[in-house]
């Protein structure tokens, strides 16, 4: 007898248990056909079309909400992405696609198109409750610019697809002349123009980025990450051309010319150290010479332009303004270390351990728990520090970022080594940006808010909660699934590795989180929208569990977006 495998028996002792002979097959003609049977129809659900699902929910909540021309091609837009995602997915699957994307996920394009749009409908409408019509109208560019953007990657979706594929180009066909239509009835010349910058400084900027950094991103986080970045630089530049129009907050300025001058920097030495190398201590001196003439020889004087005086000057009084700011510096300069103890432990914990050691998905929590300390007290006390500081917080990030990808000395090859024990699936490529988006994602919605249309004093509704959409969808509700889920999950969404008990849990804990800052922020006046806010929330949990793409990007701006209306 032959042995077929070990066991180990109840004493612990293994065992060979012998194989048992199989009888002799009979005549084709008379042996039983025996079929596998198929898998429940609930284990085959294809997850993005969950997530497809759910989004559709929010475009029609806001839909319902708006109800007008641009709402209407919103619909049509959504209708037309449904198509062209699995288009995407199909090229992605088959290598087809032109530049490398990132693997293990599907191509987001239904979540990603929804984003700008949806954004631009709904402030539109906050503008025009407060009669602001310059912001109204900027609104409606970002709403028709977001379409733009979406239909042109749809275009090369259809347009690399064998064989073409007849019945998804019609119906984009028709969504982009609904689009276009409305866009000629709404825009005027100068604002068609500026969607058209826009669109051209995107095709560009998406060339540059995708080739140099190859798996970095999905064809819908470029979408939405590219198309941010290209909005703020037309902007930027459209502003430095008139001076004489430049008023509001100084504070609002900080964050546009930080994101231009991060792009400049990191594109310059991209391209410069594809034929030199950068390992070396020359390269450092000019990296480290190169950033100080880009921040102090053309940043600084550039930022000048907006707020008057020099940035340096002002930021220092702004600061010093009173003892709770400082106190608050303090703070967060206490957490800085805190995390940085845990990077430096963890690290630790990989040297002294016998095998290779991986950080945990409750360890990398841990930051998630810090940033909500860092925060909800700034949210609270001082949202203008705040917005100042998490600007400043994204341009170290950045930078370190790039010091760490060119390992540029003394540091480069430290940073390597620290971050890449935190390294999940999603950083496949030569960035490592989970850090970054979740920076990102919690500071999106303070970055947005409360902007030039929102009444003053205490926000009526779910209004008052728009500025802790990046606490409750990423800082509360994403870390709560994530533990629960992995620790005692165990019923899992069909289709995904995401268990339903981390989606209860994370639900549950957005509401208790809700309740504690209504106590604490005087600010908030829920009146009776409590419905709606457990609707909102528990919809954008379910996107959390089925959406492949970057949560921590996504959910944050759709919980803003439902919390709007």
């Amino acid at each position: 007898m032959m042995c077929q495998r070990e066991e180990v028996t109840e004493e612990g002792l293994h065992c060979c248990r012998p194989s048992i002979p199989e009888p002799p097959s009979l005549p084709h003609s008379s042996a039983p056909t025996l079929r596998a049977s198929p898998p429940p129809a609930a284990m085959q659900i294809n997850p993005a079309y969950v997530e497809s699902g759910v989004v559709l929910a929010v475009v029609m909540c806001v839909h319902m909400a708006v109800w007008n021309q641009h709402s209407w091609c919103i619909v049509a837009l959504f209708i037309q992405a449904f198509y062209v995602q699995h288009k995407w997915d199909r090229l992605l699957r088959s290598g087809g696609a032109v530049f490398q994307f990132r693997p293990s996920a599907n191509s987001g394009i239904v979540p990603a198109s929804m984003v700008m749009p949806l954004l631009g409908l709904v402030l539109k409408e906050k503008c025009s409750a407060s009669g602001n019509v310059y912001f109204e109208r900027f609104s409606m560019v970002v709403t028709i610019t977001g379409m733009m953007l979406a239909l042109f990657l749809s275009l090369i979706a259809l347009g690399i697809t064998r064989p073409v594929p007849t019945n998804t180009c019609v119906i984009a066909g028709m969504a982009g002349s609904a689009i276009l239509y409305t866009t000629k009835q709404t825009l005027t010349v100068s604002e068609v123009i500026e969607v058209l910058e826009v669109l051209l400084i995107f095709v560009y900027l998406s060339l540059i980025v995708l080739y140099l950094l190859p798996r970095s991103f999905t064809p819908g986080e470029a979408l939405l990450i590219v198309g941010g970045i290209s909005l703020i630089v037309n902007q930027l530049i459209k502003r430095s051309l008139n001076l004489a129009e430049v008023k509001g907050d100084p504070v609002n300025y900080f964050l546009p010319v930080i994101v231009v001058g991060s792009l400049l920097l990191g594109v310059f030495f991209a391209l410069l150290f594809c034929f030199m190398e950068s390992e070396t201590w020359v390269s450092s001196l000019f990296f480290h010479m190169m950033t100080a003439v880009l921040g102090l020889g053309i940043l600084m004087p550039w930022l000048s332009l907006f707020i008057g005086r020099h940035p340096l000057m002002w930021l220092l009084d702004f600061v010093t303004l009173n003892d709770r700011r400082l106190c608050l510096l303090g703070y967060w300069l206490f957490l800085a270390a805190v995390a940085t103890c845990v990077v430096l432990h963890q690290n630790y914990q990989r040297q002294a351990g016998c095998k290779k050691h991986q950080a945990s998905t409750i360890v990398r929590k841990y930051f998630h728990l810090i940033v909500v300390a860092t925060f909800v007290p700034g949210l609270i006390y001082d949202r203008q520090l705040l917005h100042v500081a998490s600007v400043g917080c994204l341009a170290v990030f950045l930078f370190l970022e790039y010091v760490r990808y060119f390992r540029i000395l003394p540091f480069g090859q430290l940073l390597r080594q620290l971050l890449t024990l935190f390294l999940d699936e999603r950083d496949s490529g030569p960035l490592i940006l989970t850090h970054v988006y979740l920076l990102i994602g919690m500071s999106l919605p303070l970055w947005l808010f409360p902007g030039p249309c929102a009444p003053r004093g205490i926000l009526p509704g779910a209004g008052g909660l728009v500025p802790y959409a990046g606490v409750l969808a990423v800082g509360v509700g994403d870390t709560v699934a994530s533990i629960f889920g992995s620790t005692m999950g165990e019923i899992r969404w069909p289709g995904t590795k995401k268990t339903m008990e981390g989606t209860a849990t994370s639900i549950f804990a957005q509401i208790i989180a809700v309740a504690m800052f209504l106590i604490f922020d005087g600010s908030i006046n829920l009146n009776s929208t409590y419905s709606w806010i457990v609707g909102s929330i528990s919809l954008v949990a379910m996107l959390e569990a089925y959406t492949s793409q970057i949560d921590n990007l996504l959910l944050p701006l759709y919980l803003f977006i439902l919390l709007q209306l």
